[in-house]
């Protein structure tokens, strides 16, 4: 922070320099901020505190009028200068705008939802910008339904949704907006786009990462899984990664959505068939998971991505 005071001593050192300081602090004390504080405090500052506050006056006049055109050189861009007593001294402090103080509000919120490959799109979404449709306004009312019911009760377990649909119907839009409404009551959510995620992980067997890259996601407070289905299945996959987050998530009652351009009942059928052959009892163990997480819900309507 640039120190006001060398800079009087500066102007002082120069030819002159009585009468151009004598000159500078009229200025200063001539300011109207200035001569508001100074009467409003003129029982506890004495003349001599006013000469040796001289330097924080002068400080504050330069600052104000940096802070009124939004000079860049300003020493706390974003924080307002206001004269403060400290004791038998003037000091400044540098208070916080409103604009500053909504920015940091809107950073908070926005470090409330972690994405995995998520479109910017869906990581803005808010529910007063949702594409409302006639086939769509039950699935909305549930899911404001769950923010309200999560935000009463954050502590017990609440049942997420299945959205199934085909693709373009908004799916993965509806849960980035719930994202937003959450994180604008305090709650972190992630959003993961899991064919990604699922093919990250098989690379993570390469170098011993795969756990690490797994416990975020199976123990985020709020979990979207987008786009289930869309991958390329192994047993590894269905029953290592996809399902050891699901049964951690059912054990731990954790709140969990997915999207899928498959019904529940398409897939199990994907789920059954593998590499490795005919699963069909291993592909059930995770279906009964997904169903004790969520409730499905299918999403119809136009085609919103590519509308004809």
């Amino acid at each position: 922070m640039e120190d006001v005071g060398k800079n009087l001593q500066k102007i002082m050192n120069h030819g002159n320099y009585q009468e151009r300081y004598e000159e500078m602090m009229a200025a200063v004390l001539a300011d109207s901020d200035v001569q508001d504080f100074l009467e409003k405090n003129a029982d506890r500052l004495t003349d001599e505190d006013i000469v040796r506050s001289y330097s924080k006056l002068y400080e504050f006049v330069k600052e104000k009028r940096k802070f009124q055109v939004q000079d860049a050189t300003m020493l706390a861009p974003g924080y307002e200068p206001q004269l403060t007593l400290n004791y038998h001294y003037v000091d400044v402090a540098y208070v916080p705008t409103d604009e500053l103080l909504k920015k940091r509000e809107q950073e908070e919120i926005r470090q409330r939802i972690q994405t995995y490959d998520i479109p910017k799109d869906v990581r803005n979404a808010m529910m007063k910008t949702v594409h409302r449709t006639p086939e769509r306004t039950q699935i909305i009312l549930q899911i404001l339904q769950f923010v309200k019911d999560y935000a009463a009760d954050p502590q017990n377990f609440h049942k997420g949704l299945y959205l199934a649909g085909d693709v373009g119907r908004g799916k993965t839009y509806l849960l980035g907006a719930m994202a937003n409404e959450l994180a604008q009551r305090g709650f972190q959510t992630m959003l993961v786009h899991y064919p990604t995620f699922s093919y990250n992980v098989k690379r993570g067997i390469a170098d011993n990462s795969v756990n690490e890259k797994i416990e975020p996601i199976k123990k985020a407070p709020i979990l979207v899984l987008d786009d289930v289905g869309a991958d390329a299945i192994t047993s590894w996959t269905r029953d290592e990664v996809f399902g050891v987050i699901l049964q951690y998530r059912m054990q731990e009652e954790l709140p969990t959505f997915f999207t899928s351009n498959m019904t529940m009942e398409s897939l199990e059928k994907f789920l059954t068939l593998t590499r490795d052959g005919d699963e069909p009892l291993k592909a059930k163990r995770i279906m009964e998971r997904i169903r004790y997480l969520a409730k499905e819900l299918v999403l119809q309507g136009p085609n919103l991505r590519n509308p004809s």
